[in-house]
């Protein structure tokens, strides 16, 4: 599937943003970063790198940083958010009037809305609308590794097959591959209760208690973490 030729709006100067934002740019999309704190961005435009997060890995010529949200917008095709799941509704909101008509969107976000217990995709429609393709994005990656150009895999989750094809083609790379998948909320609940099994396993090396409890502990994590999948309407 051909990869789209416009610009992608990255949300988020963050690890995780910054770290996407240079794949896209590496992979031969043109790239253009906002972020909250202007201060940052405008020493990231200095430096040419994000120094309070990814110090010493260089933005390729075709990432660009905006300050301006408006700008930043202005002709992307599509957008990514990554901003901490807290802040999710508020960037949704924001960028909501200020999107292309055709423009698609998707996320790096992680975890549950905490006030209503809402997936990011439930808070995705209920702002933009059923009409608007969306995406997400979920690892198990590490932002510093995708920053240096690791070898890295994820998947992407659509609304739209084609969405989804067209987002992982555009960001896949030699070091970089990117898979697809229809399942938006098995993708979105893995990508939540991912993060509270390692910091179980974190926990059970920290006591002691050895491989065999580690390995039980995330055997009997990813059965809940599927049941929790199913009955909230993930893809058995």
């Amino acid at each position: 599937m051909q990869a789209s030729k416009s610009p992608i709006a990255v949300l988020g100067a963050g690890s995780w943003g910054t770290a996407l934002a240079l794949q896209f740019a590496r992979s031969g999309r043109v790239v253009k970063m906002w972020g909250r704190d202007p201060s940052q961005l405008g020493d990231m435009s200095v430096a040419r790198m994000n120094e309070r997060y990814l110090p010493g890995i260089a933005f390729p010529d075709n990432l660009h940083v905006e300050p301006d949200l408006r700008n930043c917008l202005q002709g992307a095709s599509d957008v990514l958010i990554s901003v901490p799941s807290h802040g999710l509704r508020e960037t949704l909101t924001k960028i909501a009037p200020l999107l292309e008509d055709d423009a698609r969107v998707s996320w790096a976000t992680k975890g549950f809305e905490l006030s209503t217990g809402k997936l990011p995709h439930q808070v995705a429609k209920e702002i933009l609308g059923e009409d608007r393709p969306v995406a997400v994005l979920s690892g198990p990656t590490f932002a510093s590794e995708v920053g240096e150009g690791l070898p890295t895999a994820m998947t992407i989750a659509a609304s739209e097959p084609d969405f989804a094809g067209e987002l992982a083609t555009s960001l896949s790379g030699d070091k970089f591959r990117a898979y697809t998948s229809a399942d938006m909320i098995g993708v979105e609940v893995g990508g939540a209760v991912k993060n509270v099994l390692a910091i179980g396993a974190g926990l059970s090396d920290g006591l002691g208690f050895g491989a065999n409890t580690r390995i039980a502990l995330i055997n009997r994590g990813l059965v809940e973490m599927t049941r929790l999948g199913v009955a909230l309407g993930a893809s058995q």
